[in-house]
């Protein structure tokens, strides 16, 4: 609540910071800032739940885009075995899919959507792997992808994204999706939110009896030349160091 009542403070400091400068009767004549402006005071006081209901519409669009491998698909079943027994983790329902790309990436959003590509696949072992996905996990838990789907929607709120009306989101147009996925990108994660997460994915890793050094080894790979050539660089372009990463694992296993 605290969160929601800060960020309706934020949009009403918008609106007065509007009316000084160009004084409040020119700014109510003015349909496209007024509607702007209730764009970002809806954005604003979202919901959390609501929050999810655009995340499982932001998701379904991304999956439509990207290329699902099928059940029988041997990326698909291979993550399958991984997971089988994380589709409820820590409180949370979630559910994995691999997409069909080089790319060496993999993101959990709001709602528990796991999504893994297959050039992330090619590049880990299955416990590097299992590090990967307990640190995208942490990222839910913590509420980061929440409060980044938050603030992806509020900078999206000008572009007349689909505001709350009467209690619940509407189906979003293709063009909304694209302005929140384009702000979700420029909205990456802050350095001691990924620290956090690691340290997520660690527990993660001792909790359910897989070798944390498979974590260390996972960054040592994101951190060599490997992967470069399949869209490494992308994924490190939005995240710390991994070689720090890694040495920061290691030093926890070393109970340092």
């Amino acid at each position: 609540m605290k969160k929601h009542l800060i960020a309706a403070m934020f949009a009403a400091t918008t609106l007065g910071t509007a009316a000084q400068a160009g004084g409040l009767d020119s700014l109510l004549g003015d349909k496209n800032k007024m509607g702007a402006v209730s764009d970002l005071v809806s954005a604003a006081t979202i919901s959390d739940s609501d929050l999810k209901n655009v995340t499982q519409q932001y998701v379904a669009s991304s999956d439509k885009k990207e290329k699902v491998a099928p059940a029988k698909d041997k990326y698909a079943k291979r993550l399958a075995k991984l997971v089988a027994k994380h589709q409820n983790e820590d409180g949370m329902k979630l559910n994995f899919k691999v997409y069909l790309s080089p790319n060496v990436n993999a993101f959990a959003t709001a709602d528990g959507s796991v999504r893994v590509y297959s050039g992330l696949m090619d590049l880990m072992t299955d416990d590097e792997l299992r590090a990967v996905i307990g640190h995208e996990i942490g990222h839910v838990k913590l509420t980061h992808s929440l409060n980044a789907m938050r603030t992806a929607y509020l900078a999206s709120a000008g572009r007349n994204l689909a505001a709350s009306q009467g209690g619940g989101i509407k189906q979003m147009a293709e063009s909304d999706l694209g302005a929140l996925s384009e702000a979700l990108l420029n909205n990456s994660f802050s350095r001691s939110q990924e620290t956090d997460a690691d340290d997520y994915g660690f527990a993660f890793m001792q909790k359910h009896k897989y070798p944390p050094a498979a974590m260390e080894s996972a960054f040592r790979k994101l951190a060599g030349d490997g992967g470069k050539q399949t869209g490494l660089d992308a994924m490190l372009s939005t995240h710390p160091d991994p070689e720090k990463r890694a040495n920061r694992v290691k030093d926890k296993m070393a109970g340092k």
